[in-house]
This record gives C-alpha cells, sequence and structure tokens, in this order.
C-alpha cells in the first residue's frame, strides 16, 4: 500500500459521459476483428458515489455521472515542464483516414493524453506486443528503469515528461503497461475503478466466487496529464481486478477476457493471472513452448520468470489463467480542429463477439463438459494430459518432443535467476533497516497477502514460488526418467545412460550458478547453487531478522556477524513449519504470536517439506567442490549477485 503525498482528488479525475454501456457492440468500430477468424495490497473495494463527486468537486473537476471511482492514493506526479521534443505526427484513424486539421497552436506538452483514434487496430495491437517483447528481452530491472530506458524502450522514452516517475506492482503493470502506449500512440483506455465481491468475503483480493466491477473510468475528458493519470491507475487496480468468473454477464464487463491454449491468444501482452494474488505479463513464447514473463513487485523492481506450476489453477469463479485485452471503442466523442477526439463513451467488446475468447483452460478440452472443473481433461491427438504438459504442448511448434538434458538445464537456468532476484529483493529490506527493527509480536493477518512494510520487504509469495519450482523441476526429471523406462517417444533422447545424463547437465548448469549476499559486517558472502538447494527451507522470509538468516545461515562461522538478539532467533525457529510450506495459503487467517506458532496452531505450515532433492533420482551426490564455493570478501570490496559468466 503506498503512502498517500497527494490530495485523493488527483484520482478522480472526470469521465463526461457514461462509463460503460457495453449493449450493442459497435463493429464499425473496429474493422480488424470484423476480418478476423481466428483469434497485485491496495483493496478493491467500490467507494460510494457521493463522497467520489464531492472529491471530485473538491478539487474542480467534473464529477463522474455514472459509475463510483475508486479514490485511492497515488505517488506525487512529476513536476510540470515544457516538451522536451514534439510528439510524433498523428497516425491514421481507425478507418483509415488521416486525423483531423493541424491545429494552429503550439504542439501539446508531452504530458498530454490526446485520443487521436477511436478503436484500437490489429496495428496498434501488434506494436503493443513489440512494445512489451522489448522490455522482457531487454534485461531492465524496474518499471522506471525500463519506461525510461534505450533499449527497453527505445521507441517512446524521449517523449516522456521531464522528471516523470513510474511504478508499478503486480497487479498494475498490465494495466500501465498498456496505458502507457496508449498515451504514447494517442488510443483509447478504459479501466474499472472497483469491484463487488460476488459472495462473502474477508478480502476482496481472494474472494472464492470471484468479483463483479462495479464502476469504471472512461478516459475521454479534456485534459488528460498522464503524469497524473497512470498514478491514478496504479493506485485503484489490485489482483481483486483480475479475479472475474470467466462468463460473468454483470452490468458492466471486466476489462480482460480469457483466451483460448493457443499460440495466436497467448503472446507477447498476454496477462497471466495466479488466484494466490499474483500478476505477470507474457513477453515471449518459444518454439519449445516455455511462456517467459514479466513480473513486478512492491519495490518497483521487474523479475523474469517461466511460466509453470508456481501459477496455481483453481475454480472458474477464480478467473485464473492467460487474459487478453478486451477490445473497446470510444463512440459518440467529438472531433477537435487539432484531429483529436474528446467526450463521448467507451464500449467494450462483450464475450460472444471475441473470436478468441474460450473457456477452455478452465473445463478442459475433452466433450461432453464434466460437470465439476476439477474433473475437465485436455485432450492432445488422443492423449490426454496435464493441464500444465498440454499448455506446453500445445503452444510449442508442430513436431515438439521433451529433450530431458535440455529441460533440466532451462529449469536450473530459471531458477538461478530467480535466486539473483531474491538477492535484489533481500538487499532492499535490508538497506531499509528492517533488520535493525524490534520483531513485532504478532505476524500480519496473512503473511502472504497484506501490506505496509510486510508487503514490501518480506519474501513469503516469492519464496513459496521459488520452492514450487524447485519441487517441479524435481518432478520434472522424474518423469522424464519414467518416460525413458517406457521408451516413449515423447522423449527426444537417443543416449544409453538417461539418469547419467541428466545428471551430468543439471550438475553442470548448476555449478555455473552461484549469488552472493553482503553479511551485517559488509563482508560477501557467496552461496552456490547447491548450498542454496540444500538451505530453501531455511531460508527466511522474515524482513526483521538478519540478513544471515534471509540466507538460511546455520554454521556459526556465517552467523557470527549476525545481529539477532534471543527474541528473534526464538522468531526464526518458531516459523520453520511456515517455510516447509510451498503452498500460499491466502485464505488462513493467520497473525500468529511466538507462543501460537510454538504450540503448532492450524495454519502455521507443515511439518517436513516437500522432496526437492533431484541429484537423489539419478543416483549420485555432488563432488564437494562442485556443491559448495564458500567465499569470503572484506568489507568494503565489491559483492555481486551474478554468478560465473556463461
Amino acid at each position: 500500500m503506498r503512502v498517500a503525498v497527494v490530495a485523493c482528488a488527483l484520482v478522480l479525475a472526470a469521465v463526461p459521459g457514461p462509463a460503460a454501456a457495453q449493449d450493442g457492440w459497435p463493429w464499425s468500430s473496429f474493422p480488424s476483428l470484423m476480418k478476423q477468424a481466428k483469434p497485485a495490497p491496495k483493496r478493491g473495494q467500490p467507494r460510494a458515489a457521493p463522497k467520489a463527486e464531492a472529491a471530485a468537486a473538491e478539487a474542480g473537476q467534473p464529477a463522474a455521472t455514472t459509475a463510483a471511482l475508486d479514490a485511492q492514493q497515488v505517488h506525487p506526479p512529476g513536476p510540470e515542464a515544457p516538451a522536451s521534443a514534439p510528439p510524433p505526427a498523428p497516425p491514421e484513424s481507425a478507418a483509415g483516414e488521416a486525423a483531423g486539421p493541424a491545429s494552429d497552436k503550439a504542439a501539446p506538452p508531452p504530458w498530454a493524453w490526446r485520443i487521436l483514434r477511436t478503436a484500437w487496430t490489429e496495428r496498434d495491437e501488434t506494436g503493443y506486443e513489440e512494445f512489451v517483447r522489448r522490455i522482457g528481452e531487454s534485461g531492465c530491472r524496474g518499471v522506471h528503469a525500463c519506461l525510461t530506458g534505450a533499449d527497453s524502450n527505445p521507441l517512446y522514452r524521449a517523449s516522456n515528461p521531464a522528471g516523470m516517475t513510474f511504478y508499478a506492482d503486480c497487479a498494475d503493470l498490465p494495466y500501465v503497461l498498456r496505458a502507457y502506449y496508449a498515451w504514447k500512440n494517442g488510443l483509447p483506455f478504459s479501466y474499472s475503478t472497483a469491484v463487488t465481491p460476488l459472495g462473502a468475503s474477508h478480502d476482496i483480493r481472494y474472494t472464492a466466487r470471484g468479483n463483479a466491477v462495479s464502476a469504471r473510468r472512461d478516459l475521454v475528458e479534456p485534459g488528460l496529464d498522464a503524469r497524473k493519470v497512470l498514478p491514478a491507475i496504479a493506485g485503484t487496480i489490485t489482483s481483486a481486478h483480475y479475479r472475474h468468473p470467466p462468463d460473468h454477464a454483470g452490468r458492466l464487463l471486466p476489462d480482460h477476457y480469457p483466451v483460448r491454449i493457443s499460440r495466436d491468444s497467448i503472446k507477447p501482452g498476454t496477462i497471466v493471472y495466479d488466484p494466490n494474488g499474483h500478476v505477470a505479463v507474457v513477453y515471449k513464447v518459444t518454439a519449445e513452448g516455455r511462456i517467459h514473463y514479466i513480473d513486478t513487485h512492491p519495490d518497483n523492481s521487474l523479475t523474469r520468470g517461466v511460466y509453470g506450476k508456481a501459477f496455481a489453477r483453481s475454480s472458474p469463479a477464480m478467473g485464473a489463467g492467460f487474459k487478453r485485452w478486451r477490445p473497446l471503442a470510444l463512440v459518440g466523442a467529438t472531433q477537435r480542429p487539432d484531429g483529436s477526439w474528446q467526450g463521448g463513451r467507451i464500449v467494450l467488446a462483450p464475450d460472444k463477439d471475441i473470436p478468441g475468447w474460450s473457456d477452455e483452460q478452465f473445463f478442459g478440452t475433452a466433450t461432453p463438459r464434466p460437470k465439476t472443473w476439477s474433473a475437465g481433461r485436455f485432450v492432445l491427438d488422443g492423449q490426454t494430459l496435464d493441464y500444465y504438459d498440454y499448455l506446453r504442448r500445445r503452444l510449442a511448434r508442430a513436431g515438439f518432443r521433451y529433450d530431458p538434458l535440455e529441460e533440466t538445464r532451462a529449469m536450473v537456468r530459471a531458477l538461478c535467476e530467480d535466486l539473483k532476484y531474491r538477492v535484489d529483493a533481500v538487499d532492499i529490506a535490508v538497506k531499509a533497516g528492517m533488520d535493525k527493527r524490534p520483531q513485532p509480536d504478532r505476524l500480519p493477518a496473512n503473511i502472504y497477502g497484506t501490506d505496509g512494510d510486510w508487503e514490501t520487504y518480506s519474501t513469503p509469495s516469492r519464496d513459496a514460488r521459488l520452492k514450487t519450482a524447485f519441487k517441479e523441476l524435481r518432478d520434472e526429471v522424474a518423469r522424464f526418467l519414467e518416460l525413458g523406462r517406457q521408451g516413449s517417444a515423447e522423449l527426444a533422447y537417443a543416449g544409453g545412460d538417461l539418469a547419467g545424463d541428466i545428471r551430468r547437465a543439471y550438475l553442470a548448469e548448476a555449478g555455473a550458478c552461484s549469488i552472493a549476499y553482503r553479511r551485517s559486517d559488509g563482508s560477501e558472502r557467496r552461496l552456490s547453487f547447491a548450498d542454496v538447494k540444500r538451505r530453501l527451507f531455511r531460508l527466511s522470509f522474515d524482513p526483521y531478522h538478519c540478513v544471515e538468516r534471509r540466507w538460511g545461515a546455520e554454521d556459526g562461522e556465517e552467523l557470527a556477524t549476525c545481529g539477532d538478539g534471543p527474541d528473534k532467533r526464538a522468531w526464526y525457529e518458531a516459523q520453520q513449519r511456515l517455510r516447509n510450506q510451498p503452498d500460499r495459503t491466502y485464505e488462513v487467517r493467520m497473525g500468529f504470536t511466538l507462543a501460537d506458532l510454538r504450540r503448532r496452531a492450524p495454519g502455521s505450515g507443515i511439518d517436513a517439506p516437500p522432496d526437492v532433492d533431484v541429484l537423489a533420482l539419478v543416483g549420485a551426490e555432488p563432488p564437494a567442490a562442485a556443491e559448495t564455493a564458500k567465499t569470503y570478501v572484506p568489507a568494503g570490496e565489491a559483492a555481486s549477485a551474478v554468478g560465473p559468466a556463461r
């Protein structure tokens, strides 16, 4: 939850026309679809409309007339500044004709959001995909850096207003990227500003029956300032705005729709929603069907990952899985002399008019459809597959077979990247001095979904996904060994020692990975991949613990620099059962005291962690030199989170 530093009225920019009357989708406004035969802990609670209108009136703005805006706190906008560069020439309109006559006035300031086209075209969607792909491929490590970097955002960075900063946590990221691209290309944009739970819930982000959109904002009013609009969006959106049943027919439509499992639908810009409260954006799908995504965190860092079982499936009502932005069009607007459009309303395409809409990721592909979603079957070429296996094969190019050696290498590489990102996350907490603060008397109400310092600096959700990925690696190796024993044609392997070859591939890739952290005295401690794997369930997620315990230190030499007193040591030991648990239990009421943890209160974890030992499957332990690389560097010398060059 971000701290308010400006008046909430900044969020409540006006909507002069109806917010979302969505009957009668105007196909003529989106001709590209006629031709196609194929296809994050802010609270999202709705606010009362009278309060929104009053706040808007106090700010000297017209009030929204049809939907209450969710008045959330926002970051301060960047300072006003003269235009640093003229904007690009107005693009063609949706119908193909040039925009209206140019104004004799000076070029608009770079913060101005002018609508120059009334709908997104296929070309716009392709441009958005390329925009997202560039960010993903660039290696940028923060939202602000990604939107201001030459490699990550070469087309639009120069036209960013001077002093403007960019922020997004995981739920904000899809909205901020989409809105930013719409702003830079003169396109219309609308977004949900409040959602209502479909059934009782103590936290709207984790409702059992999903949510309904209860308010929207259409960005159609004159004088839109992107320096205010983007923070307003980021201050409003939570993961609750993705939690919609796939076929919910409410008064207002969700911003996204579920897609069929195909390369035409799951591509750069597609959203991935984890019902445990995480959101990511696809930036690449490889020929082997691997889905690469970017995601962001409350500290404004941006990370990358590969889709897997860390993204849970759930009942359809929760809306988990892959989504794309719903087509929209601006209608009833007035074109000004400079060619821009103002006023009117934005309409969203209903499900029945979207060729790529599908609920197969919830119910399976087999017919007849089962009565319960969990009984759904995913069938490909006559073979019933696990959902994740089906997804992978469906997205892979024709003729795909699993290469067990490359699969093992790729999973270890992905885990290594996750470890490096964790170095950054822990370092941010240390630099904020969290480990120097006293241990609170109890944990948050839920350690996985909360707000404040715990949300920003703790790592229980990140660590749970890491543990799930380590377990998935072990389980996949076990599956490859079984397929090898069966002589399955699903494997692309012609050798005679599958277990030995997997072992060698694993050790080679793991041996090329190491991370380093700064101990409490400033000296560097380097950990090998094997080191981290062995202490995986000792890694502390608690930001109040010393950095040595954040990295699972056990021996006296490594722990010698830890400044934790007896109270923090007791909390660390008592949290072991929570660390053993790879599943994120957002529905569980926590708020445990030290005594609760010691008596193993319900919901306080599990007694034993899952098996993540790959080497036990392939019949060997690594040599000592490959298993551990302990390095100490005196305080003051540089520490690095990256391993040796490959």
